[in-house]
């Protein structure tokens, strides 16, 4: 589809990518464990295989969209040929936490730990979200005035329409499922929306939600494929990075107001998660890069 396989944007000030888009026709690109400092978008156009995301497995076949956030380890393996097309942006070039009023993709699209992290596309989903790409290597391809400013628009409407798709699924899958565990669920996610900053241990849950332990860690396993310990810790991370890339707080600051007295412990954890501490993350992503 593009009259050559990839373009790319780089920053002119540190030599890092900030924007890249390229046609693959092979497994290889992804058949090994990715972690970037950036976010990639897939569209699997052929193929099949199995995308093994964080310490997940999910089949997938063609037509599916994936979105990974940065450092999110993430492969596709592939016995056949896997075709398709990636998307990859820094934050530099364009931040989800700052437009996420305008976009609303930041935990839905991405950072969506109560979420499998793809979308299936029908055929009018694909064309349309294949004409936006059609239109940005075309911008790409000349030398422009204010391409940048171009480019982050086309963007932002790619990533509003996937938005909009996953958030079709989530209310198809809820009106499918069974009522009572969909309740459970529900309820789970606004209680650790609410208290995740104070409340750690999947017992605390199990307490507020008046549901046994067993009861709710096997609903999490089975809806969103980790533990439910796993998952608190997800949401702390997700916030944890907003905070290290949006403020100037320190590492310190950040745990307190996360729950953790002891700001290596909670060091420690964020690294399990990632692999790189806070200070490398903000160093490497953060906005205010250095700051400490």
């Amino acid at each position: 589809m593009l009259s050559q396989s990839v373009y790319t944007l780089v920053n002119q000030q540190n030599g890092n990518l900030s924007f890249k888009i390229f046609e693959f026709d092979n497994s290889s690109y992804f058949d090994h464990i990715q972690r970037n400092n950036y976010f990639t978008v897939i569209i699997i156009t052929s193929g099949e295989g199995v995308a093994k995301v964080d310490l997940c497995e999910y089949a997938f076949h063609e037509n599916t969209l994936f979105a990974f956030y940065p450092y999110q380890p993430f492969m596709l393996a592939s016995e056949g040929t896997l075709t398709g097309i990636s998307i990859q942006f820094h934050h530099d070039f364009f931040c989800i936490y700052r437009h996420h009023k305008e976009i609303a993709a930041n935990g839905i699209l991405f950072n969506n730990i109560y979420q499998q992290p793809f979308i299936l596309l029908d055929q009018n989903n694909k064309q349309t979200l294949m004409n936006i790409v059609r239109e940005i290597v075309n911008e790409l391809k000349v030398d422009a005035l204010r391409k940048d400013e171009v480019l982050v628009s086309y963007l932002k409407i790619f990533l509003v329409l996937a938005t909009r798709i996953k958030l079709e699924q989530q209310s198809i899958e809820n009106v499918n499922g069974n009522e009572k565990q969909t309740l459970i669920i529900q309820n789970l996610r606004n209680a650790i929306e609410d208290n995740f900053r104070t409340k750690h241990s999947a017992s605390d849950y199990a307490d507020m939600l008046h549901v046994t332990p067993t009861v709710l860690a096997r609903t999490a396993k089975n809806h969103f494929n980790m533990t439910l310990s796993d998952l608190i810790t997800e949401r702390i991370i997700v916030e944890a990075k907003r905070e290290l890339y949006l403020t100037n707080k320190t590492v310190k600051e950040i745990a307190y107001e996360l729950g953790y007295d002891d700001e290596y412990y909670f060091s420690r954890v964020f690294k399990g998660k990632t692999d790189i501490s806070p200070q490398i993350y903000r160093d490497t992503i953060g906005f205010n890069r250095g700051a400490s």
